[in-house]
């Protein structure tokens, strides 16, 4: 059975806030309702950055977030980023991530990215095999520092 995957609107955020919330992603620290109102609005003002939520008997299940970026190098050739991407722990293993990937590579190409990328903390190997099976690779390292 499929999800239909739209672009989130400010009443999905409690859903998006509570799969944020599950242990494998922010367990159980996220923004308030009000904060993420805010962080929500400041979406639009970026020009390809959006919110897309999954839907199974109109419940938000899961979500993720695409970035499309303009470049300079790769002879000006876009690339995106998925990220913030998660299913509901009781939906899991039922295609719903695989049809969200599905989707974000989807508008990856139509925005003629050169690559669409994402990653994901070293601890969640489930979430690695899971995008290794949808034709993943690993591709060179990434490098965080908090500011």
């Amino acid at each position: 059975m499929s999800a239909h995957i739209r672009q989130a609107i400010e009443a999905d955020l409690p859903s998006v806030l509570a799969l944020y919330a599950q242990p494998d992603l922010d367990n159980g620290h996220v923004l308030s309702e009000h904060e993420a109102r805010a962080v929500f609005a400041q979406f639009a003002r970026y020009p390809n950055y959006r919110l897309f939520v999954a839907l199974r008997d109109d419940r938000v299940v899961g979500t993720y977030a695409l970035l499309v970026m303009h470049n300079l190098a790769h002879r000006g050739a876009p690339s995106a980023i998925a990220e913030d991407v998660v299913v509901d722990r009781a939906y899991q293993g039922q295609g719903i991530g695989r049809q969200m990937m599905a989707h974000a590579l989807q508008r990856a190409k139509e925005a003629g990215c050169y690559k669409l990328a994402l990653s994901s903390n070293r601890k969640r190997k489930d979430a690695h095999a899971f995008y290794e099976s949808l034709g993943f690779q690993q591709h060179g390292l990434s490098f965080v520092m908090e500011p």
